[in-house]
């Protein structure tokens, strides 16, 4: 016998079905349509292809007004399309937060780009004291990646849903020797954020979670978003799902915990909130990196983004048909993201797919397809 429901019960739900149900509708009232262009047909052919994701989703940004553009479904089995006010894994996107931070602790805090490892956290990379933040953040420090270590591989397998510390994260990589002289090469490694937000931590005297509120979530009015500690993802989210031919697609949303990825890609968000932290972050990194020599260098972000790459500071430069744009890209299971905006950062794209689909994982096909829709994206930003 099902049990009675109470009144306030009752409200609840039909508060939170009559929320879903006019979500679309606010969507088309606050954001201008782009229903009938190419990118739209872009989408549409993106989750209706074999191996496809189940949804996508692209917020552009064009200085005077926005549009949002969504296709498939956030949800499977719900009907329910994607909107721009879902959470979701930002994955590498993260990383871009680390620069902008240390950006702005340049100016607050004895924090220079020439600081050291060893002279802020002496002991904790020992074969790593004199590598710089500049280097970090560029990817050019040498530091073996922690994610490719066997001794993590083995923790994650262990339990996915562990929380696992930074101090632990670099702990797997602690004896490893550098990969090569830092400055002389670039090689894209997630201890290079870890290490950086630990710097930035020792520098400041805050917890990389308060400088993210200090700095970044508080004054730009990110509300939706956060650096959980857990696999929990708060309502509304996009769920993000592993795709595999003849199978239906599995939900990986909650799977694992993203303190494994910390500063380097822990991040959830909402394409909004990308949007607004694009306007501050890529003037801001770009105006911190102005006249350094090498500012950028040959190098991709993981995966990579439209065009031709550049490596910057914590942040890439993607050279288009239509222009050059900066940001960052980024992957997780579930996900696959680009935050890349104008260097006055007025015009911007936020892309998500809702399943980890990139070069060498998925479909080949819609790897590439997904890359030519982010690129037609920034033309129509660009434009």
């Amino acid at each position: 016998m099902r049990p009675r429901r109470s009144r306030a019960g009752a409200l609840i739900a039909f508060l939170a079905l009559a929320s879903a149900l006019l979500l679309p509708a606010a969507a088309a009232a606050k954001f201008r349509s782009a229903a009938n262009s190419e990118l739209q047909r872009a989408l549409e052919k993106i989750v209706a292809a074999p191996g496809g994701p189940p949804g996508v989703s692209v917020l552009i940004d064009r200085g005077r007004h926005m549009e949002f553009l969504g296709a498939g479904v956030a949800e499977v089995g719900s009907g329910r399309p994607p909107t721009p006010w879902e959470r979701f894994r930002i994955a590498s996107v993260s990383k871009g937060f680390n620069s902008y931070i240390a950006m702005k602790l340049l100016g607050e805090t004895p924090l220079a780009l020439e600081t050291t490892l060893g002279e802020t956290i002496p002991g904790v990379l020992p074969a790593a004291e004199g590598v710089k933040l500049r280097e970090l953040l560029q990817h050019t420090s040498g530091l073996a990646d922690y994610i490719r270590a066997p001794a993590f591989v083995e923790a994650f397998l262990a339990d996915p849903t562990a929380y696992l510390s930074p101090t632990q994260l670099t702990g797997f990589v602690r004896e490893a020797p550098l990969e090569f002289a830092p400055g002389s090469r670039y090689h894209y490694s997630d201890t290079d954020n870890i290490a950086a937000a630990m710097i930035e931590e020792a520098v400041a005297g805050r917890s990389y979670e308060q400088l993210l509120a200090r700095e970044v979530f508080g004054p730009l009015k990110m509300h939706g978003s956060s650096l959980p500690r857990t696999p929990k993802l708060s309502r509304p989210f996009m769920h993000g799902y592993d795709i595999e031919p003849g199978k239906k697609p599995e939900d990986v949303s909650r799977l694992l915990n993203p303190a494994g990825a910390w500063a380097s890609g822990g991040i959830v968000s909402i394409p909004l909130d990308l949007a607004g932290f694009a306007r501050r972050y890529v003037p801001t990194v770009l105006r911190g990196s102005a006249g350094l020599q090498g500012a950028f260098r040959p190098g991709s972000s993981s995966p990579p983004g439209p065009g031709k790459n550049s490596a910057g500071l914590g942040i890439f430069r993607y050279r288009t048909g239509c222009g050059s744009v900066y940001g960052h890209t980024g992957s997780f299971p579930g996900y696959r993201v680009l935050l890349a905006a104008s260097a006055s950062g007025r015009r911007s794209v936020v892309f998500v797919a809702n399943a980890q689909i990139v070069p060498g994982q998925g479909s080949a096909k819609v790897a590439k397809a997904i890359t030519r829709a982010q690129a037609r994206a920034i033309c129509r930003a660009l434009s």
